[in-house]
């Protein structure tokens, strides 16, 4: 599992979704626990009125909460997007970033829960901040996690 996710993240930056609307990884946690993206305004995710189009801002945040969560868990635990949401803001001129946090609490709390069988729907939030450092777009996780030979 480490291996896979440690390889995608060397290719990450070429998946054609991402290198088509500029998002980029800009940093990643040695422990994996924090993830920065950003993505620069360019006439490939621009929208009908000269702003970051909205699918290239839910785009850049989609992924990351479940690979984090996935590599922190480990290959015992099952861990699948289930619902998302996006709240826009205000409009999105120039580079906007988004940060990635999952603590180790939080990790330690869902592995309890998981190992004592429940099914576990954990939602994690994430900012799009404009270059201005305001927000641009909130957005909502709602994550699945149970441990793989968990009956329930």
């Amino acid at each position: 599992m480490k291996r896979d996710i440690n390889s995608l993240l060397k290719w990450i930056n070429f998946y054609p979704p991402f290198l088509g609307a500029g998002i980029r990884v800009k940093r990643v946690a040695p422990d994996f626990r924090a993830i920065r993206v950003e993505m620069q305004l360019t006439r490939l995710n621009l929208n009908a009125v000269g702003t970051h189009f909205g699918g290239s801002l839910y785009a850049m945040c989609d992924p990351w909460f479940m690979l984090m969560l996935m590599r922190a868990l480990g290959d015992e635990y099952i861990v699948w997007d289930k619902a998302a949401r996006i709240q826009f803001i205000k409009p999105g001129r120039g580079t906007v970033a988004a940060e990635f946090q999952i603590t180790q609490a939080t990790i330690d709390d869902l592995r309890t829960r998981a190992d004592a069988g429940e099914k576990i729907e954990p939602t994690f939030t994430a900012d799009v901040i404009g270059a201005d450092g305001e927000i641009v777009a909130r957005v909502e996780k709602l994550l699945y996690v149970r441990k793989k030979n968990a009956r329930a």
